[in-house]
């Protein structure tokens, strides 16, 4: 793989008919309906997404519908997955794939393939990340749903009301992001909505303007002296002068 590749991340969401609660595999049975996925490229975003819904052939569970709310009819007129299953492999080809709970996401995928008798696999195409698995690590016990990370480093997601692909990929590079460069404000937040303490981490620019130094003046200098002077009288430590 190329050093290119290496710095090449597709963050991905999908939305799915429903999940298999009773036997076998989450996916057996349910099909694919949405997938979302953003580039980031030595981590930045570029700009670039795969974006697209499916149809399948079978009907959305009610329970599914209420997590994200496309419906049946919603899907009536849109492809299927075997007529975009070349352009989102080639999307994604290569790059390091980030997803929230990630064996569900490759899972499903991997089904699809499967039942296009397609050879390809997620884990082949490309390094699979689990930020789930990653944020468990960063914060044990807790629990670490996309809801919480975004309360936990202050990212704004009051527009989502319901889970779509494409916004999720979206929020979660902004968390993965966050979770593994430390580059701006992160927010420690309790789950219960209890404001910790806070700690601001930024990246400067390079271009930053230099910053000012004032110096103390003469008089600054005889008040610290002074101030020292009664530090030692007192039977004190000072670090700034000799024993």
């Amino acid at each position: 793989m190329s050093q290119q590749s290496h710095q090449r991340q597709i963050v991905l969401d999908t939305e799915t008919t429903g999940m298999n609660m009773d036997t076998g595999p989450h996916y057996l049975g349910h099909r694919v309906i949405e997938i979302g996925c953003v580039e980031v490229v030595n981590r930045r975003l570029t700009g670039r997404h795969f974006h697209v819904y499916l149809k399948p052939d079978r009907k959305v569970d009610e329970e599914a519908i209420r997590v994200h709310g496309i419906t049946d009819d919603y899907l009536a007129d849109k492809p299927p997955f075997s007529a975009r299953v070349d352009e989102f492999l080639q999307f994604i080809d290569g790059a390091e794939l980030v997803a929230h709970n990630a064996p569900f996401d490759v899972g499903f995928l991997d089904y699809e393939l499967q039942l296009l008798g397609r050879p390809e696999r997620m884990a082949a195409l490309c390094k699979v990340t689990d930020t789930l698995a990653l944020a468990r690590k960063i914060f044990p016990g807790k629990r670490n749903n996309l809801d919480i990370l975004c309360d936990r480093y202050g990212i704004d997601n009051g527009h989502r009301t319901l889970h779509g692909a494409l916004l999720d990929a979206e929020i979660l590079a902004d968390v993965y992001l966050l979770m593994t460069g430390g580059q701006t404000k992160l927010n420690l937040q309790s789950d219960n909505g209890q404001q910790g303490d806070a700690s601001g981490i930024r990246r400067l620019s390079d271009n930053r303007a230099p910053l000012k130094v004032i110096r103390a003046g003469e008089q600054e200098l005889q008040a610290h002296e002074a101030r020292l002077d009664l530090v030692m009288k007192k039977g004190g430590s000072c670090l700034w002068r000799e024993e």
